[in-house]
Order: structure tokens, then C-alpha cells, then sequence
């Protein structure tokens, strides 16, 4: 709660989660500057641009220990009066440098207000799918009124379709019925029209109608991440695939992680509503953005089909997801949905409709019903893993004849959250690094670089956007390496002997800090980020064993890493620091975005429906929070890469420290056992 006898408040700005205290009347602008948050602003702050816009958000924000009111913000001036009848403002939004902090408050900063806008990289992923959309189109030449045969023109279309297509029992909506004349006369008695096959019951269902001949409709495959949102737009005459959009979900300003969403929704009555209401407006977004980019009228999209998380699938539906925050994180309902796409307030053909994969469990959902979907390990000979990592790890584990579920709290440490010099996927991000062992000096990639930071004309390449932070895979990287070099041992511990021999180890306070680049900004691994990492990964390692133990299982066959994290780790260090189980590295593949690949199968092909609706029931569901292993699970995998389990596959590519116990004296003189590491 604001303080009433302070003359400084305390503003918040998400995503990025940067923080500090003000003075009252200072321009949000200048404090967002002050902080390092990435706000565009081209006319230094005289309201003529208008790129540094942002989003106040209202209500109590529990994480953050703040009430956010619109009073704690100075009211609108002029000049954004000015700006907006000249140039307009989106409902809700305010130029920061016109904004004067009156109190405590939380301010999102949105993507196009960023200088770095996030890199959104769930592409979709070559695949094979037999075509078989669930709606196609039907060109007919439907016979003209007769006074001396009456019958209604729909009566004349289903016959058309009886008789030209072989397709019984046709129905439609209300708004067909009232377009159908104009079109009949307009296309000369000729018209095309998409059916749905799919209804309940089977019964074809005329979903939109075009005068004469018309060959062109199409379907969004949609994966609604807490994080990200990606949609592709495919052709479902071909297949194509016609256009690609994501964008950051905007849910992101009510709390970065899932449960933080949710204990939003807990403490703001109607705070679902906003949430559901945000992520259906990004739908939109994507549609009209997909749509422009691949010149397609947007009511030619007639269907899309979406997969996400528990939390994510039932805002998306409208559905309070206050029963997912506590045990036993009961789903409203986890069955596919099929509803017309009006009933998500999606702005696309009129009779489009959408598809929602069924969810398997409290934290394991539609957008793990794609990844199997995808990946197909119901259908496997041979052991697979798969594992979905992003803010929640989903993992799968098992084979045709059994198949295992659960989800590890991971938490954003991964996407950058939590780590001191962390951000998400952008330019200027570190996304690639490696330590010379002998001097321990670095060499990195950042992303939109192609040369390595001791190669000529880094520097010149990289002007535009500097050396920001350090994204998800750069973090896993950095700190397997520091490992490997011996700047932190096996639990974890920077050895601070090694500030002796490199001033890149540095003491700070009882600690010590990895610099990886000087200058502004300081781009450094803190015990803390190594602490956070751990956690992150032996949670996801804990789950995978906890799988192992039920199938009784001492190794797994093939392993998968999907997700937007997943397709850009390099498998090799991921093993190495302990994330994911020891197998043959030829043997362990990134699987992309498998989640959107589900999606698209789903939308090309009615079987694959058919499929996951069943394959989900069988699925067994592990609910890691009540299962006694899974806390032993995770102190053994806090080590790195863990504790007990041997990596005899990673040792034939990599030499792993060793460790040996010697007898040291302590501090108070007592003899005592001490760890030391060697090299292999």
C-alpha cells in the first residue's frame, strides 16, 4: 500500500519486473530510464513521437506488495489530449513522458513500446501431415425456383450436396439462412460453401457461403503460451502454411508466471474477465496480422484451433481459474471444446469455429495434448521423454504400451526472469557462450550477430543494439561452462581461489560474481543466478525421475525438447548442467514448437482429433506435490549434473570434473571432510 507520508513512491514496471522509489511528480519516462527498462522514446520526451507508450495496471498485485491506482498517477494532460485527437492513443494508455508518478504503481511497458521487441521464435516446424481438414468447400450448381416444384432454396442446396457431393443431412445457422438468397442470385444459382464435418453427431454443418466459384479458405493453428503467442495460418486446401505472427501474451502485466496470474484473478474481482478479454484481443491481433501478410480476407479464416496450459485454456474459454491455484487443481473441464468462434469474441468469418485440444490434467494441458500429438510417443517401440520446458515443465514419459505425466514448478529463471543480467529472447541478447579453462575469459553470440565476440567486427555488428543480457539458452550455457572450468564445483559454489588467477572472478560481499562483460550494462552470473538455475533444473530433473521410478525405469531411449526454450538449448549443455536425464546425445533432438505443431495437425486432419481425445484418456497423471520421492528427487538434482546418477553417455563427448573427499582443517581448527574437485 502506498505510503501517505512518503514524498517518494514505488513504481514497478513489468515484464521486466525492474523496480525503485521516486519522488512524487517524476515523469514515468525518466524513471523507467533511471531503472534501464526498455521504453522507446525518439523525441527525448516532448510527447511528439509516441513510442513511449504504456499500459497503467489497476488493482492489487500481491507479488509486488503493491495497490496500483489510477489516482497514484497524474492525471492526463494536454498535450496527450493533443496527441490523441491528432494522432490516437489506445483505450487505457498514457505517454510516459507526460505521466507523473503520484503514488505507488505498476506500469506495463507493451511490445511495440520496447526499443528491443521480444523475439517470438516458436516457428513452425516441417512436418508431414496427411490433409484431411475438418471443413472443406463444396462448389454447386444448385437448380433455379420452379413454380411448378416449390421448394425453399435451402431445401435446393442440400439436394445440390446430396446429389453432387454425396453429403446427407446437412445443416446450418440462422445467418446462413439469410444470405443464402442474395448469393444464390448474385453467383447465377452457382455458390460455394464450407461444411464443417466435425459437429456433435457428425452432422455437416454449412458454415459460410460465397456467390459463384471461391477457392480460398483458411485456418489459424494457434499456441497460447504464458509467455508467448504464436499463430500460423495454413491453407486447408493445401496444407500451406501462409503466414506466421507472434506476440508477447499480454496477460504478462498481471503477473509473469501462471500462479501469479491466478492470485491475480484471487485478489481483483472481474480480474479473469481482463485476462480473457486481453488474450482474445491478441488473438485478434494475430488474426488480422496473419491475414495482411498473406492477403487473405480475414473472413476466409474459418476455423482455428488452439492449444495452452490449464490456466491459459480456461481464460481463453472464459472459464475463472481459481480452482488451478490449490490442490487438488480441479479443471472445470478438460474434454475438447468445439464452439463457434463468436463465443470467444474472435472477429473472423461469422460461422468460423474453434477447436480447444483436450487438457490431460490440473497442470498438464492442451498444450502438452499437441506435444504428443506432435511427437507421438503413444505410438513409440522405444522409451521417449519428452519434455515441454518453459515457465511449467510438462513431461511425458513412456511408449505404446504406457504413457506418464506430470508438471515441475521451473519457474522463469529459464526465460531469463530472476537472473540478475536475465531477459527474454531479443537482440543483443547472449544466446551462445564459451570459457577458455585455462584463462577463463569468454567469447560469446548475441542474437541478431552471427560473429562471436572475439571475431573482427563484432563491435561494428552489434552497434545498433550493444550487449542487453543474457536470454535462456546463454544462461544454461554459461553456467555449465563455469562448471566445466571449475569456477563453481559440483554444488554449485563459485571457488574463490580463482579470483586470483582471473579478474573476471570477482568477490562481492561473502560471495563472488563471473563477469562476462564490462561496461554499461555489467553482464555478470551471481552465486544467486546459479542458485536460481539449480532450483529451475532439479525440479524438471526430480519430475523426469519420479516418471523413471514409476515405470521402473534406470534410462530412457530417446529424449525431446520442445517449447521456445527447448529448440534453442544446445541438448549437450543441457546435459551437462543436470536438466535432463543421461542418453545418447544422438538420440536427443529439439522438437520445436510441438506444441503449435499439435495444433496444426488438429486443424488439417480430423483423425488427429479423434486421436488425442483418446489417447489423453489413457495418459496417467503424477502429481509431483504429493508424491514423498520427489523432494530427495530434487536435493540430488541440485547438484550438477547431479548428485548420485552417473552420465556415461555425456562422458564419451564431454570430460566432466571429478570430485574427491580430503580431510582439510577447519576454521575452528577441527579436522573435517571437504570436497575438492579434479579434472577428469
Amino acid at each position: 500500500m502506498a505510503d501517505n507520508h512518503r514524498d517518494d513512491a514505488l513504481i514497478v514496471f513489468t515484464p521486466s519486473g525492474k523496480r525503485g522509489r521516486f519522488p512524487l511528480g517524476t515523469p514515468v519516462l525518466q524513471a523507467a530510464r533511471a531503472l534501464g527498462v526498455d521504453i522507446d522514446s525518439v523525441c527525448g520526451g516532448r510527447a511528439i513521437c509516441g513510442r513511449c507508450q504504456v499500459v497503467p495496471s489497476i488493482g492489487d498485485f500481491a507479488k509486488h506488495g503493491i495497490t496500483s491506482k489510477a489516482e497514484h498517477l497524474g492525471p492526463v494532460t494536454q498535450v496527450e489530449v493533443r496527441y490523441d485527437e491528432k494522432r490516437g492513443l489506445k483505450a487505457g494508455r498514457r505517454l510516459s513522458c507526460q505521466t507523473l508518478i503520484q503514488g505507488d504503481c505498476v506500469i506495463d511497458v507493451p511490445p511495440e513500446s520496447q526499443v528491443h521487441k521480444q523475439v517470438v521464435r516458436k516457428r513452425a516446424e516441417v512436418r508431414d501431415i496427411k490433409l484431411d481438414p475438418v471443413t472443406r468447400l463444396y462448389y454447386i450448381v444448385v437448380e433455379e425456383p420452379d413454380m411448378h416444384q416449390p421448394s425453399s432454396d435451402l431445401e435446393r442446396v442440400y439436394d445440390a450436396l446430396r446429389s453432387q457431393w454425396g453429403i446427407e443431412q446437412v445443416t446450418c445457422d440462422l445467418d446462413i439462412m439469410r444470405a443464402l438468397q442474395v448469393a444464390l442470385r448474385k453467383g447465377e444459382w452457382r455458390i460455394t460453401v464450407a461444411i464443417h464435418h466435425r459437429m456433435a453427431g457428425k452432422v455437416p454443418r454449412i458454415v459460410a457461403l460465397w456467390p459463384g466459384f471461391h477457392d480460398r479458405a483458411f485456418g489459424m493453428a494457434v499456441d497460447v503460451g504464458s509467455t508467448t503467442i504464436a499463430a500460423h495460418l495454413c491453407d486447408l486446401a493445401t496444407g500451406e502454411i501462409k503466414a506466421s505472427a507472434g506476440l508477447m501474451n499480454p496477460q504478462i502485466r498481471f503477473g509473469e508466471d501462471l500462479m501469479s496470474r491466478v492470485s491475480y484473478v484471487m485478489m481483483n474481482p472481474g480480474g479473469d474477465k481482463e485476462m480473457t478479454a486481453a488474450v482474445r484481443e491478441a488473438l485478434n491481433q494475430l488474426a488480422r496480422e496473419v491475414a495482411k501478410e498473406a492477403q487473405v480476407e480475414i473472413n476466409e479464416i474459418l476455423e482455428v484451433v488452439l492449444v495452452g496450459n490449464p490456466v491459459m485454456h480456461h481464460l481463453m474459454l472464459g472459464i475463472d481459474p481459481t480452482e488451478l491455484g490449490g490442490a487438488p487443481f480441479a479443471l472445470a473441464t478438460g474434454l475438447a471444446v468445439t464452439r463457434p468462434a463468436r463465443e470467444f469474441d474472435l472477429e473472423l468469418n461469422n460461422g468460423a469455429y474453434v477447436y480447444v485440444l483436450p487438457c490431460i490434467a490440473g497442470h498438464v494441458g492442451a498444450d502438452t495434448a499437441g506435444v504428443v500429438l506432435s511427437e507421438s510417443p503413444h505410438l513409440s517401440n522405444e522409451i521417449m521423454l519428452v519434455v515441454d520446458v518453459g515457465t511449467n515443465a510438462e513431461i511425458v514419459l513412456g511408449n505404446k504400451d504406457r504413457l506418464l505425466a506430470c508438471s515441475s514448478p521451473t519457474g522463469p529463471a529459464f526465460e531469463g526472469a530472476q537472473i540478475s543480467c536475465g531477459q527474454r529472447a531479443a537482440p543483443g541478447a547472449i544466446e551462445r557462450i564459451r570459457i577458455n579453462p585455462e584463462t577463463l575469459e569468454p567469447r560469446f553470440k548475441v542474437i541478431g550477430c552471427d560473429k562471436w565476440s572475439d571475431e573482427p567486427g563484432f563491435e561494428d555488428e552489434i552497434a545498433s543494439t550493444g550487449v542487453t543480457g543474457i536470454c535462456g539458452s546463454g544462461i544454461i550455457e554459461v553456467i555449465a561452462e563455469m562448471y566445466l572450468a571449475g569456477i563453481i564445483n559440483q554444488d554449485g559454489m563459485f571457488d574463490g581461489s580463482f579470483a586470483e588467477r582471473s579478474p573476471r572472478v570477482v568477490q562481492t560481499g561473502r560471495t563472488f560474481t563471473y563477469v562476462i562483460r564490462e561496461g554499461e550494462p555489467l553482464i555478470s552470473i551471481t552465486q544467486n543466478d546459479v542458485r536460481a538455475i539449480q532450483l529451475a533444473k532439479a525440479a524438471l530433473y526430480a519430475g523426469v525421475q519420479l516418471l523413471m521410478d514409476k515405470l521402473e525405469l534406470k534410462s530412457v531411449d530417446t529424449i525431446r525438447l520442445a517449447g521456445a526454450f527447448g529448440s534453442h538449448i544446445d541438448v549437450k549443455y543441457a546435459m551437462i548442467l543436470g536438466l535432463i536425464p543421461d542418453c545418447d546425445l544422438k538420440h536427443v533432438h529439439s522438437a520445436g514448437n510441438a506444441a503449435g505443431t499439435g495444433a496444426r495437425i488438429a486443424l488439417l486432419n480430423t483423425a488427429g482429433r479423434d486421436e488425442i481425445e483418446q489417447v489423453v484418456r489413457r495418459i496417467e497423471k503424477i502429481e509431483t506435490a504429493v508424491e514423498p520421492m520427489f523432494q530427495q528427487h530434487f536435493v540430488e538434482a541440485m547438484a550438477i549434473p547431479h548428485k548420485t546418477a552417473s552420465f556415461p553417455n555425456l562422458s564419451t563427448e564431454v570430460t566432466l570434473p571429478q570430485t574427491k573427499e580430503i580431510f582439510a582443517v577447519n576454521a575452528d581448527g577441527s579436522e573435517g571432510r571437504q570436497r575438492r574437485r579434479r579434472r577428469g
